[in-house]
């Protein structure tokens, strides 16, 4: 198998430059941490909202770029150890949080969304999703709506709150920025794919 035929998200066209299987391994746990700080530094660009525990963060796009662009295996990866190292305290999610208190919350559904995402959409990437527009937003629109399955049901659990008030405190009020997050994934990472070509 070619390098190039091994390459089929953006992340791999940097690991397949690796010169042995030691340098391979390096490289794939630099993109595995550094998503997981992405994801982290993220999470801080928190607008806290008054009619909901959920506030408005940068966390699902890079949840869903860092998928995109790295695959399946690396982002679940990056994403199960951010919410383990937030289960063990460090104050890495949205505010400034962490602890297990936090993670098995009232928000914690949409954490595990994360991992699912992850894998969601690094599958699609896998397949050539990143490669344009109307596939990537399609990606983002796949892991958007599992990071709400997820999260609003548990939102409804551990709030005690109905489906519908569930709906409107934890997923309503994102949608527009979710439009804006998946439009403008959907013009950097195919003209990422675009650089590589000319390399």
């Amino acid at each position: 198998m070619s390098a190039q035929s091994s390459v089929t998200v953006l992340g791999d066209t940097w690991v397949v430059k690796a010169a042995s299987k030691s340098q391979t391994l390096v490289r794939n746990l630099g993109l595995v941490l550094g998503l997981t700080a992405f994801t982290a530094l993220c999470a801080q660009v928190s607008i806290p909202l008054p009619f909901t525990p959920v506030p408005l963060t940068l966390q699902t796009f890079a949840v869903l770029a860092g998928a995109a662009a790295l695959g399946a295996e690396r982002a679940v990866v990056a994403q199960s150890l951010y919410v383990g190292l937030a289960w063990l305290g460090l104050p890495i999610l949205a505010e400034h949080k962490g602890g297990s208190e936090v993670v098995t919350g009232v928000t914690g559904g949409y954490l595990v969304g994360f991992i699912v995402a992850s894998y969601i959409v690094g599958r699609r990437a896998a397949r050539g999703d990143s490669r344009n527009r109307l596939d990537t937003v399609a990606a983002f629109v796949a892991g958007s709506a599992a990071i709400y399955l997820l999260g609003v049901s548990w939102l409804a659990y551990a709030n005690d709150m109905s489906p519908k008030d569930a709906i409107a405190a934890g997923m309503t009020p994102f949608l527009i920025g979710d439009v804006v997050k998946a439009l403008i994934a959907g013009a950097v990472l195919p003209s990422l794919w675009n650089l590589t070509k000319s390399e």
